[in-house]
């Protein structure tokens, strides 16, 4: 899978909101399921299921600690995303320098 693949699975899984909550309160500190699941308006089970996609999608990580799982940010899926807008941001920056520079030729009257 190429990283434009990976970028935009993770783009997809970050589309619900009850996961970008999960996800930002990852970033925050790794937690378990039970830390995450506080203050959301779902049930553990619904939380599960959103860190499964999380993980497939490779944003996030699990790790065995006693009878726990600890879930963290897993940088290489963030890496993707970020690799792929990168990959779009020399462009953008191009066509905006040229729409500054065509308003600017239009103000100036040339």
């Amino acid at each position: 899978m190429n990283y434009a693949n990976k970028a935009w699975d993770g783009l997809a899984a970050l589309g619900d909101p009850t996961r970008r909550e999960i996800f930002e309160r990852i970033a925050i500190r790794p937690s378990a399921v039970g830390e995450l699941a506080r203050g959301l308006p779902v049930s553990r089970p619904a939380v599960s299921q959103h860190l499964k996609v999380l993980k497939a999608a490779g944003l996030v990580s699990e790790q065995a600690q006693g009878t726990r799982r600890i879930y963290r940010l897993d940088p290489r899926g963030i890496g993707a995303v970020r690799d792929w807008l990168d990959s779009h941001w020399a462009t953008a920056m191009t066509a905006f320098q040229d729409y500054a520079d065509r308003q600017h030729d239009q103000e100036a009257g040339t």
